[in-house]
């Protein structure tokens, strides 16, 4: 028999199977269980129509595509979802993937059905977008669009869990891809909205895909323990199940391997070898009401010796996700250690299920069940203020990522209001979380009656105050240490606003300076020509036009060029851009050349960074010439203030106390000290380079000669600069006079 033939035959024998399995049928028969009959026709109305715009698509696998989206409501069906979100589900892929459109959807199945499905659509990708830039696009409309509907991340996450499932097909590049988004994104999301079954499957198949040797590895080391402790499992769940029963409390025990991603994340964390993980075996004691719980736990403890850092009583404190349990890790059997997790009925729907439990039928609307759909609320209306102040999708993506992994800590205002926050949040990560304004102006904290800097991480139970001052803005320092995702996006967009506000300043002096070479004036330009000029670059207004100069996306020649339209006078000689100091993040000053007032100096126009200054002599300066606009003649305003980086090399005698005396000789200069590195050198001369601030020339040659004057100093230069002479032939010279 030809291969072709059997390739055919497989693929209808698979066909035939997954038919038995998700077809439309199989889906009826778990519907039956919960639906009324009028919502079962809907359902397989909504099937009729999507297998009727999907004819003709196939998946990789073989099958028809339409097997897919009913797998996808299959997994919601489990969860006992509402009709609405199972039609949605079995239509998720028509607008993206056929010819329907919105609306038709809309009319046929209804508004909120159409919604769904269209926030779960990918936007097509644009030309000159890459394929992150383009993800990072769909899934900012995948959140904006959850914000209004949770379903529709329901219908995503059970979209991508059937895709995970049905992974092997694809190429390996692709699985790994698709993995490591998975990890990334789709199972953070569904832990964050408590949804433990469908996050801990996506964890399992991203692990395996993304690492699939270290999952094998994990795999065979965790069977072989499992293996040699095959009755214990057993074992504990009986003598839990007798002794609670003892003591008049009904519960019901099950105990579990913990699933592979947990086990790798927890050496990976934290440096562990497979050995020496923890809580490998996991129980679970479900109880009737928190009374119970708490009855419950002081048996296990009286039965097995509790670890005391090893407890968390996430009943009075719940997760930020709505998630409620005891959590408490023991020394078991042969010395083990396990850990038990105790908690009620409800409480162990809501972890299995999270906000999907709004939806489930059959269950009341109490308050323990609202709670996780009230934190995920708070949870995305964050999000709609991080998409507010986030131009850039990749920017949203990154202060989303960030939100994803809600370990908390709870501090209290001095007024005992509870802020609850991301593990390793700092006293600036409170001050935005209580207002955009408060974070802006923060400058300290009183952290327990303690004055303490805005970085200090915070710690539960803690008592924090801010502390404010008109004065104070953000700066781009806070970004190193800040940990939520609205603290970021406030940061950068405030920095956003402050640089474009530098950079049209700037801009607009560099047009000044190219008009007035060609005998024009940025005040007399005739209007008709500004029009022109606006249409021609595609930009609003003039205040764009000295923004993209500023910040060297254009240059300010070409600008002037098309401007002048025509006009051949010119300026006897060309202007120089004073540069004062004050100009902000418009104006850079290098690194390699570390240039001070004083300095001969050359300007090179870099897009995005705007103008960066260099010594004139700095090799990194030379490039490019004035008539392409790379490079803009500047000079040191006579009204130059602030201070400046210079990199100094002091060698001296290998003695103790060398440092010290150098700091004393800078600080009797008024010269601040950033940054100290120490190398020997030859054994009895040491090299010390230190980057300090100063003001001007004039300020660096004082300080030269002070340090100069220590007898235990050798030579002292500036880092780059051929002019500095040592001490050695200082003294001989002297010595000789």
């Amino acid at each position: 028999m030809e291969l072709p033939v059997i390739s055919r035959l497989n693929t209808a024998f698979r066909t035939s199977r997954i038919t038995r399995e998700f077809g439309i049928d199989a889906l009826v028969s778990v519907l039956e269980s919960y639906l009324p009959d009028d919502e079962i026709a809907i359902v397989r109305e909504a099937h009729e129509y999507g297998a009727a715009m999907h004819a003709g698509q196939f998946r990789k696998t073989g099958e028809p595509y339409i097997f897919h989206p009913l797998a996808v409501a299959r997994i919601l069906a489990e969860m006992r979802m509402d009709y609405t979100t199972l039609v949605a589900a079995i239509l998720h892929d028509v607008i993206e993937d056929t010819p329907a459109a919105k609306h038709e959807v809309a009319e046929r199945f209804g508004e909120e059905v159409a919604h769904i499905v269209d926030g779960v659509s990918k936007l097509d990708r644009a030309t000159d977008q890459s394929r992150e830039e383009a993800q990072a696009e769909s899934l900012r409309k995948l959140m904006m669009a959850m914000t209004d509907d949770l379903r529709v991340i329901l219908v995503k996450l059970a979209d991508r869990l059937h895709n995970m499932r049905t992974l092997a097909t694809m190429a390996t590049e692709k699985r790994r891809r698709v993995a490591r988004e998975t990890l990334e994104i789709y199972a953070p999301i569904a832990h964050r909205l408590g949804i433990h079954t469908l996050r801990n499957e996506l964890e399992d198949l991203g692990f395996a895909n993304r690492y699939p040797k270290r999952h094998r590895v994990l795999k065979r080391s965790v069977e072989a323990v499992a293996g040699r402790r095959k009755d214990l499992i057993r074992e504990v769940e009986d003598k839990l199940n007798r002794r609670l029963s003892e003591e008049g409390i009904g519960a019901a025990v099950f105990g579990r391997r913990k699933n592979l991603y947990g086990v790798y994340q927890k050496m990976r964390k934290k440096h562990l070898r497979f050995l020496d993980v923890m809580d490998l075996y996991g129980f679970r004691v479900i109880v009737d009401s928190e009374d119970a719980c708490y009855r419950a736990l002081g048996v296990v403890h009286s039965m097995y010796q509790p670890i005391s850092e090893q407890f968390n009583d996430y009943i009075a404190c719940p997760k930020v996700n709505g998630y409620q349990s005891l959590h408490t890790t023991l020394i078991g059997p042969k010395g083990v250690k396990i850990e038990v997790q105790i908690r009620t009925r409800d409480q162990n729907h809501i972890a299995e299920s999270g906000v999907a439990a709004h939806w489930q039928y059959k269950l009341g609307r109490d308050q323990a069940r609202q709670a996780p759909e009230q934190r995920a609320r708070e949870w995305l209306a964050g999000l709609v203020e991080v998409n507010r102040r986030t131009a850039n999708a990749m920017d949203f993506m990154e202060s989303v990522r960030v939100d994803l992994f809600p370990d908390e800590v709870y501090v209290f205002s001095p007024k005992g209001q509870i802020y609850r926050l991301v593990k390793g949040a700092t006293a600036l990560d409170l001050a935005y979380a209580i207002h955009t304004d408060l974070g802006n102006s923060a400058v300290s904290a009183w952290i327990d009656d303690h004055l303490q800097a805005l970085s200090t991480p915070l710690s539960n139970g803690q008592q924090v105050r801010i502390v404010t001052a008109r004065h104070q803005s953000p700066n781009a320092t806070w970004l190193n240490f800040v940990k939520t995702g609205k603290a970021r996006s406030a940061i950068l967009h405030h920095l956003r606003h402050q640089r474009a506000d530098e950079s049209r300043r700037l801009g607009r002096r560099l047009l000044t300076m190219a008009l007035h070479e060609r005998g024009m004036s940025l005040r007399k330009l005739d209007p008709d020509k500004i029009e022109v000029l606006l249409k021609t670059l595609k930009e609003p207004d003039m205040e764009r036009v000295f923004e993209s100069i500023g910040n060297g996306r254009r240059m300010a020649s070409l600008v002037a060029h098309q401007l002048e339209s025509g006009s051949t006078a010119s300026s006897d000689k060309p202007h120089a851009l004073a540069i004062e100091g004050t100009e902000g993040m418009a104006v850079e000053f290098a690194g390699c050349c570390r240039p001070i007032p004083g300095d001969r100096i050359r300007g090179v126009i870099r897009s995005g960074r705007g103008i960066v200054i260099h010594q004139a002599n700095c090799k990194n300066g030379l490039v490019g010439d004035r008539q392409s606009g790379t490079q803009v003649d500047v000079v040191w305003s006579e009204n130059v203030n602030g201070e400046y980086p210079v990199e100094l090399r002091v060698q001296g005698e290998n003695k103790r106390g060398l440092l010290g005396r150098v700091a004393t000789a800078l600080a009797e200069e008024e010269c601040s000290i950033d940054h100290v590195k120490i190398k020997d050198k030859q054994g009895d001369i040491a090299e010390l380079s230190l980057l300090v601030t100063v003001s001007d020339r004039t300020h660096l040659s004082r300080m030269l000669r002070q340090v100069r004057k220590l007898p235990s100093v050798v030579k002292v230069v500036r880092a780059g600069s051929e002019s500095s002479v040592s001490d050695a032939a200082q003294r001989s010279k002297q010595d000789k006079k």
